[in-house]
């Protein structure tokens, strides 16, 4: 039987800098796993959301990863969880590829002459219910900075109807919703971009662009060109190879968002956060389903099992931390159970 041991944390200070990105060397084919789970300890004034972004995660990264701890106050020397292993997504590993489910980005970019490949990863918010971020490929078509924004007809309505009327033209400026940089993609009317109000990054909030930290944004912008391609995919399941382990990586289906509790809606609209959530109810959608898939896709040219008593449990939580799930079928006998195997990769914030 496979069995969930502790992760391993790392306890490191608290820093006050922004991130930029985190860098990770890309795994040979065949592989799919970067990163590692660690920890730090909150200060007396830290909230889950200083501390995401500081360490490159977005809101539901965090909240999830530390379901039994308050948002706003954590409390001075709360051990808090930073889920920053991830599974890369599946698919080509070229250009920007953005995970809906995930409400994160991977940036492959060319290497370097002599160097080994990476990959960067980034948090970010994408289309609410209303406003859905389109599925599909494309590529960027054009690149700004300090973007003029020029509201469409259907928000400045939208702001209209609540009281709080749009000009036509928006200057750049701390005013301006698309923040320092804007990248254009293919789809009519869908950007990349930055934002003024950066508590948001990481929820379900815009109206389908995508949003980024500032300093994040800013990063991409100087690594990235015009017509880098563009994949934007729903997967809420991720399954890859780490060595002789399989690891699987599973998020709460995009059907059935996670509501915010009131309190979070207050203080998200304290901070300045564009949220708009949905009042639906839950669809039935068997995250069991994206797992087989998954699964049969990481194994057609390397054949692996299966433990579904550890399959079930993750798909209970939808927590977004990867954890093995299985073992290549010629792993040697001497090895009777799995255990999370933290990925050694290293992680360089910039």
């Amino acid at each position: 039987m496979i069995r969930r041991i502790s992760i391993v944390m790392a306890a490191f200070a608290v820093v006050t800098n922004l991130s930029h990105a985190a860098i990770f060397e890309l795994p040979p084919e065949g592989q799919g796993v970067i990163g590692a789970v660690s920890m730090v300890i909150a200060t007396y004034d830290d909230t889950l959301v200083d501390i995401a972004r500081r360490h490159g995660l977005g809101y539901h990264d965090i909240v999830r990863a530390n379901p039994d701890v308050n948002v706003w106050v954590p409390g001075e020397g709360t051990e808090i969880v930073l889920p920053n292993r991830f599974v890369l997504p599946p698919g080509p590993r070229t250009g920007l590829v953005l995970n809906l489910a995930e409400y994160r980005m991977y940036y492959y970019p060319e290497p370097a002459a002599g160097e080994p490949a990476k990959v960067h990863t980034y948090p970010m918010s994408i289309g609410r219910m209303d406003w859905e971020t389109p599925l599909g490929r494309t590529q960027i078509v054009a690149m700004a900075k300090n973007p003029t924004w020029y509201p469409p007809q259907s928000i400045r309505d939208e702001h209209a109807a609540d009281g709080d009327p749009l000009p036509r033209i928006v200057p750049p400026g701390p005013k301006n919703p698309l923040g320092t940089r804007a990248l254009r993609l293919g789809i009519p009317g869908y950007l990349i971009h930055g934002t003024n109000r950066p508590a948001g990054v990481g929820m379900r909030v815009s109206h389908g662009c995508v949003r980024m930290f500032p300093e994040d944004v800013e990063s991409l912008f100087d690594r990235i060109r015009v017509k880098t391609g563009v994949r934007i995919i729903d997967a809420p399941v991720k399954i890859g190879w780490d060595g002789e382990y399989i690891v699987a990586e599973a998020h709460q289906l995009l059907e059935v968002p996670q509501r915010l509790p009131g309190e979070t809606e207050k203080h998200i609209e304290i901070l300045g956060a564009d949220v708009g959530l949905p009042d639906i109810e839950s669809l039935s959608k068997d995250p069991l389903t994206h797992i087989t898939e998954q699964f049969i896709a990481a194994t057609t040219e390397r054949a692996g099992q299966l433990d579904w008593d550890v399959i079930e449990a993750m798909a209970e939580r939808l927590d977004g931390i990867p954890i093995v799930v299985g073992q290549s079928t010629v792993v040697s006998e001497n090895v009777k159970e799995i255990g999370i195997k933290n990925a050694t990769t290293s992680v360089a914030f910039e």
